[in-house]
């Protein structure tokens, strides 16, 4: 019951569209493709505030090449890999992009996280996902049977491929604002036994604050063309998921800032 009962017809519709290769490989193509389109506006736009930056510069292009590739792919493996490369670029200018003196990034490092940039980054993408399934559910969808993401037990891999649109242009973004800003500083960071590194409570509340604050924000939906609250986002982009598994998208327009 609840939740979890959702829309059965629509859940049906979910687990074929996973047994249908042309199905699947469109989704995760749209997924990645949004994410990196949105990864390589987050890359320009620091781009534009330091010109010198090459690291920035090869990142961009990077990115813009696995957009000519992912157009080619013909299986999900490609894509998976299409995607680790953009990922692997996008993370390795990160560090440009942070002004902030004392804070410093050599790479994305996730269990755990060994320094205060990671650990903001995974504590915001936890966030990301905890929305992307409520959304989900919400629409009638089953948030652990995914694409792009592979099935493992306890792991929502659909929330995982909807959270894949939002990570650079909403999660990163943030992390940067508040970085640079000085919202937060070394304070807000504790190192435990064995070199983990989280937030403090304080820092945890900190970001908390800031998530719900950007939620409030409006941006214009490029499909939609009208202001909608970030935070609807992850719900709209269920709907709109659910229509096309339903069959009355031929396609899903994932997300992405034009």
């Amino acid at each position: 019951e609840g939740p979890v009962s959702g829309n059965v017809l629509l859940r049906r519709a979910q687990h074929q569209a996973l047994d249908r290769e042309d199905k699947a490989l469109a989704l995760a193509k749209a997924f990645v493709g949004a994410k990196v389109r949105n990864a390589k506006a987050v890359l320009q736009r620091a781009l534009r505030e330091r010109e010198g930056s090459g690291l920035l510069r090869q990142a961009v292009e990077a990115q813009e090449a696995v957009l000519t590739y992912l157009s080619q792919a013909r299986t999900l493996e490609e894509v998976r890999g299409l995607e680790g490369q953009a990922a692997a670029a996008y993370f390795s200018a990160f560090g440009d992009m942070i002004l902030a003196p004392g804070f410093s990034f050599q790479g994305r490092v996730k269990r755990p996280p060994r320094d205060p940039v990671n650990a903001l980054l995974s504590f915001l993408y936890t966030l990301l996902v905890a929305d992307a399934v409520a959304a989900l559910e919400g629409v009638g969808l089953d948030p652990q049977v995914g694409y792009l993401h592979a099935l493992r037990p306890g792991r929502p891999a659909l929330a995982l491929d909807l959270v894949e649109e939002f990570r650079a242009w909403w999660a990163d973004r943030l992390a940067l604002t508040l970085l640079n800003r000085r919202q937060l500083e070394a304070k807000h960071f504790v190192e435990r036994p064995g070199g983990a590194v989280l937030l403090t409570e304080e820092g945890r509340r900190e970001v908390i604050v800031a998530y719900q604050k950007r939620k409030q924000e409006e941006i214009t939906h490029p499909l939609f063309k009208e202001p909608v609250p970030v935070g609807l986002l992850p719900h709209l982009q269920a709907r709109l998921l659910a229509r096309h598994l339903r069959g009355d998208l031929p396609g899903y327009p994932a997300f992405w800032v034009r």
